[in-house]
């Protein structure tokens, strides 16, 4: 994913003994799943996670962008592979992802007695050497890592990833979280430049509905519940023509306004938007809500067959053609809207286009596929529910 570094304001091998909690049953290795009308059997073993470890996830646990010149690693991208790890009940990949994090964006300090906000940005300085090139945090990374974190703990029985979490959670909290008059209490997209002058830059991808139902279990009395309330508010308000922004911004005496350092272009940030709305849960309120508000870009696709890589938010106007993870992000969103037609046109342009996708590319399509063939889903507390079986351990388990 492409972002600006900061200048002021920046946008950006254990297996489980017991029963998963209130997973579903599945029959080993037969069960079925539909999409587009069609249904077949999935294998238990996972090729699309077997390339993202190839491509993507060095040995020591850093996930490498090798698309970028400076061949970066964010703490999203460490945050993704610590989850693709839990789905894949990978507890190797976990902990030396976990371990990375840890030694290179966090100076070692992101334990069960503490936990320091990870740097955002890793890779080839200015002089050649490789190290931290952006310290701002990102908060959409924190709360996933806390997500992570937490399910890790609970699926694998180990509290020191719950207590990681916790002391994780402290610091988004205050250091990553603003109340705002008229807006009320929002997550911000890091500490540091996003919050001056009476200006909030806000992200709409940043708050997935389950990661916060997720926190919101672990610190009751925390600002999670508000924040996924406020910000299904936001996207709302933030996509008149039912496309979601990049970023907005909220302006305290005005509310929200075109974002005045991207615009109202939508497009590699927000379409995680959509992927998060569609995986929330059908039976809560605030996912059904936010896929209410984001009928555009099935729109576009009944209209001219194909996803625009940006949208004009304030006027629905589409340039360019999206690349192949724009279509795997969309599948779990064309499925909760019940667009078969749709969801089969992105089943035919990742059978011909994913072979050659580029690191953000394989990671909203091993997003967007994995929940279509049913490997995980979330329960209405934001619980992870992977489809772990005996069968399935013995190919994923490393």
């Amino acid at each position: 994913m492409r972002r600006p570094r900061t200048t002021g304001l920046r946008m950006k091998g254990s297996r489980m003994s017991g029963p998963v909690a209130h997973a579903w049953i599945w029959a080993a290795c037969g069960w079925l799943s539909v999409i587009s009308g069609a249904s077949w059997a999935a294998p238990c073993a996972w090729p699309q996670y077997d390339g993202w470890l190839a491509h993507v996830v060095q040995p020591d646990g850093r996930a490498m962008d090798v698309d970028t010149p400076r061949q970066q690693t964010t703490s999203e991208g460490q945050s993704y592979a610590m989850f693709f790890a839990l789905v894949a009940d990978d507890r190797a990949t976990f902990d030396r992802a976990l371990n990375w994090t840890r030694q290179n964006l966090a100076g070692g300090q992101f334990g069960p007695d503490g936990a320091r906000l990870p740097a955002w940005q890793w890779g080839r300085r200015d002089d050649g050497s490789l190290g931290v090139i952006d310290p701002n945090s990102a908060a959409d990374s924190d709360v996933w890592l806390a997500y992570d974190l937490f399910e890790a703990g609970r699926l694998w029985n180990d509290s020191r990833y719950t207590q990681t979490a916790l002391a994780l959670m402290s610091q988004v909290r205050a250091n990553e979280t603003a109340a705002l008059p008229g807006a009320g209490t929002v997550l911000l997209p890091g500490p540091k430049g996003f919050y001056q002058n009476g200006l909030a830059r806000l992200n709409p991808s940043y708050t997935p509905v389950f990661v916060l139902r997720r926190l919101a279990q672990e610190d009751p009395q925390g600002p999670w519940t508000e924040i996924a309330n406020n910000s299904t508010e936001m996207i709302r308000i933030v996509s008149p023509r039912g496309y979601a922004p990049d970023w907005t911004a909220f302006h305290v005496g005005q509310g929200y306004v075109v974002d005045p350092v991207s615009g109202d272009t939508g497009s590699y940030d927000a379409i995680r938007t959509y992927l998060w709305a569609a995986l929330t849960p059908s039976t809560d309120p605030l996912g059904a809500r936010q896929l209410a508000a984001l009928g555009g870009m099935r729109a576009a696709v009944a209209a001219n067959g194909a996803i625009p890589e940006r949208v004009a938010t304030t006027t629905g106007a589409g340039q360019g053609a999206a690349p192949v993870g724009f279509w795997g992000a969309l599948l779990p969103y064309f499925n909760a809207l019940n667009d078969r037609q749709a969801a089969a046109l992105a089943q035919r342009h990742l059978a011909d286009e994913s072979g050659h996708a580029r690191y953000y590319d394989r990671a909203l399509t091993l997003f967007g596929t994995g929940a279509a063939e049913q490997r995980y889903r979330f329960d209405i507390h934001g619980r992870l529910e992977p489809r772990w079986e005996g069968a399935c351990q013995s190919v994923n388990a490393r």
